[in-house]
């Protein structure tokens, strides 16, 4: 059985019910909208973060999930499908999971207004029901995620990204989504406020692995081969390059400006920095930081009774790491 069919097996009942609730929260009157809803539906990744807030609510709720754990899982979803259609608008991006995106389907004008519609649609849900607190935590994860991306852009352009800033872009960017999914779960059950946090810093440091194995697959793995450069192209600066650039000669630290900034296209050019980055001890360090949140998302568990969902929660933690893609 694969990894995330083990990992959903004991929501899978809930999973099934929230496809069915996700897909009725989207609904409008305009046939052109249900049009490109259906195709964004029919079009899914693995599911993720819904998964979180169900695996959660039901470790940290004694197995139990109510209706508003659905619309906690759909408002996230909803949310981050908004997210997801801007930002393929934004980075120009004729494909999403495989599939053509929406603006190269229907042009930039429909899919932000798309993306404003599901937005609005997450707001809503949570408005309708009362639901203050969850709306909260989404609301939060927002304001995070585009705090993250601009401060991205700042730091890029003079590539002088410190270890601390590339953390607290990453916090803001991927992992505050999963934190908020984590929260989410608890707090759909009414978890205590000390619990909601709890599971908020697990999903963070979740999150924190998830985006540092991104940064990895850069340099090559077992499932591409060979390495991409694709985040050195694009002037990213992961970990890997920046511990590189911190230990190193005045020399190559110079040639690696250089080569990030000026020469990013040149294929062999891209090899090189690649080769210097784990000459270097760039790709060791960032694997052994990646080890250190997945302990501490780990120890996180420990205090919870054996559970199916708890051993799904910690199949999930493990995945995060060793996935191959």
């Amino acid at each position: 059985m694969k990894i995330v069919s083990r990992i959903k097996l004991p929501i899978e009942k809930e999973m099934e019910l929230f496809e069915k609730k996700f897909t009725a929260s989207m609904s409008s009157k305009v046939s052109l909208l249900n049009r490109i809803t259906h195709y964004v539906v029919n079009r899914k990744g693995k599911q993720m973060r819904p998964m979180f807030v169900f695996l959660i609510a039901k470790m940290t709720g004694n197995g139990e999930v109510n209706e508003r754990t659905y619309r906690g899982a759909s408002v996230i979803e909803l949310i981050h499908t908004a997210t997801l259609v801007h930002d393929d608008v934004v980075d120009d991006s004729n494909r999403r999971r495989g599939f053509f995106s929406i603006n190269a389907l229907w042009k930039n004008k429909i899919a932000v207004l798309v993306g404003d519609y599901l937005l609005s649609k997450g707001l809503l849900l949570s408005i309708d029901n009362d639901d203050f607190d969850l709306l909260k935590i989404i609301s939060v994860a927002v304001r995070e995620m585009s705090e993250g991306e601009l401060l991205q852009i700042e730091k890029a352009r003079k590539l002088d990204i410190t270890e601390e800033v590339y953390f607290e872009i990453i916090r803001q960017k991927t992992a505050t989504l999963i934190a908020a999914c984590c929260a989410m779960g608890a707090r759909s059950i009414m978890a205590p406020d000390e619990e909601v946090e709890k599971m908020r810093k697990f999903g963070e440091l979740i999150g924190t692995a998830f985006q540092i194995k991104d940064d990895l697959f850069d340099y090559g793995n077992e499932h591409i081969g060979k390495p991409t450069g694709i985040d050195i192209k694009e002037q990213k600066m992961t970990l890997p390059l920046i511990y590189a650039l911190n230990n190193s000669t005045s020399e190559e630290k110079k040639w690696l400006i250089n080569s990030v900034k000026n020469h990013n296209k040149d294929k062999q050019r891209v090899k090189e920095v690649i080769n210097l980055v784990k000459q270097n001890g760039g790709l060791d360090y960032a694997v052994s930081k990646m080890k250190e949140y997945q302990q501490q998302a780990l120890q996180l568990l420990e205090t919870y009774p054996a559970s199916p969902y708890k051993e799904s929660l910690v199949l999930m933690v493990n995945y995060v790491i060793d996935r191959k893609k």
